[in-house]
This record gives C-alpha cells, structure tokens and sequence, in this order.
C-alpha cells in the first residue's frame, strides 16, 4: 500500500476519507490547505521530504489556492514529483470541472457526493497502476522511432529527452505502443487501461489530447496518435 495525502478544507469528509484509506491499508496524512499540500512534497529544487505521498487526493474548491493551481504546480515541478498520481475530488455533475481537472493532469477523479468505498478502491487502482507497493515490472522497452519506453525504469525519452507522464499517460502510451496498427474506441481504451467497464469517456479524450502534445511534433496534426472517425484512436507505427 502507498502512501496518500489528502487535502480537503471539509473536516468532516477528510475524516471520512482518512478513515477508509488506513481501513485499505494506507499510510495517510492530511491538510486543507493547497500550498500547505505543495510544501510536504519539498521546495521546487530541492529533494522531497521524508515520507512524501505516492499519491494527492485533492479537492478542486479549496479557499486560497484552488485544486487546479495546486495540480498545475505540482505537474511543473522539475523532477519526478510532478509525476505523483492525483485523484481530483470535484462536484457532481460540473463536467467542466472534471474536464479542467484532467487537462492539469489529474489522473482521475470522483465526483461529491461519493461513496468512501469507491474512492477508496480508485486510490488503490491508481496507485496499482503507477507501481507502487507492487513487485517490479520484468524488464522490458518499447520503441517507436525516436520514442523509447522503458517499463522497469518506468520512463519514457523522445530524441533522447525524458517526458514527464502522468501514471495514466505511461499506461496509456503503453498500451498503444504494445498495440500498434489497431484501432481502439474509447470505450475499449476506459476498460484495457482504466479498468473501468463504466466511466465519463471524456477521461480518455482529455488523456489522449495531453498525450499528444507531448509525444507529437505538431499535437493539432498528430501523425502518431492519430484520430480514426467513427471509432476512436490508433498508434500509427512509425515506418521502419
């Protein structure tokens, strides 16, 4: 199990949720405060600090600095603490909201009112799939032209130059990589790399986009993932 932050300005749902997150087996802490959750990861430049969290529960309205601006910060931090998973908390129905989230790169997100339970397992998932508390991946690297994934070291270089994915970019890229050629609807992409038979398939549409602008050479006329009508994505190859 890993270890999980959740920031919450509500006392009474940050109790709820570090009750059911220790109940799964997690080591929690939590603030309700945005740039008190940005401290505990460490000064930008400088080494996080002992203990900092595998995974952020955020909640998108917090006072003062929002769930947004915290998520964005922490995704422009310059080493691999931009890449720790964040499930963003967001009010029902805002689909906007859940859309913003994703594009300042938010992993996933649960939507309030929610059942601890489902929160709980969504923590758990995101954690599985960003490797933590897992036994290491058999070695193995993916490459397409210039792009070279590496599923050990869990990194992923174009030209040489690492890309900072999110969990969820990684497994996507991976999926397609190990797919090339096949066209895949963004149902068939929520449930092969999400896991979920059910879900607000715009998490695949925003993935996707963010995918793309760090992968393509020209993101709005992408020749690698590229857009098949009528059915959804598909890796194009690059040629041998």
């Amino acid at each position: 199990m890993g270890r999980v932050l959740v920031v919450d300005d509500d006392v009474t749902v940050r109790e709820v949720v570090v009750s059911y997150l220790r109940a799964h087996g997690h080591e929690v802490e939590e603030t309700g405060d945005g740039e008190d959750a940005l401290r505990r990861l460490g000064p930008p430049g400088q080494a996080p600090v002992t203990g900092a969290p595998d995974l952020v529960v955020l909640d998108l309205m917090l006072p003062g600095m929002g769930g947004l601006e915290v998520c964005r910060r922490l995704r422009a931090l310059p080493d691999r603490r931009a890449e720790v998973p964040v499930v963003m908390l967001t009010a029902l129905g805002e689909e906007g909201d859940r859309v913003a989230g994703l594009e300042v790169g938010a992993d996933d997100y649960v939507t309030k009112p929610f059942s601890p339970r489902e929160l709980a397992l969504r923590v758990d998932s995101v954690l599985r799939r960003a490797g933590v508390g897992q036994e290491p991946e058999p070695a193995g690297v993916l490459t397409d032209g210039d792009l070279v994934l590496d599923t050990s070291r869990h990194e992923v270089t174009r030209a040489g130059e690492t890309l900072a994915l999110t969990a969820r970019e990684f497994d996507l890229l991976r999926f397609l990589l190990a797919h090339p050629g096949t066209a895949w609807s963004r149902e068939d992409l929520l449930e092969r790399v999400w896991g979920w038979s059910v879900g607000d398939l715009s998490t695949v549409t925003v993935h996707v986009r963010r995918l793309r602008e760090k992968v393509e050479a020209d993101p709005k006329q992408p020749t690698r993932l590229v857009t098949v009508w009528g059915v959804g994505y598909r890796w194009e190859p690059a040629p041998a």
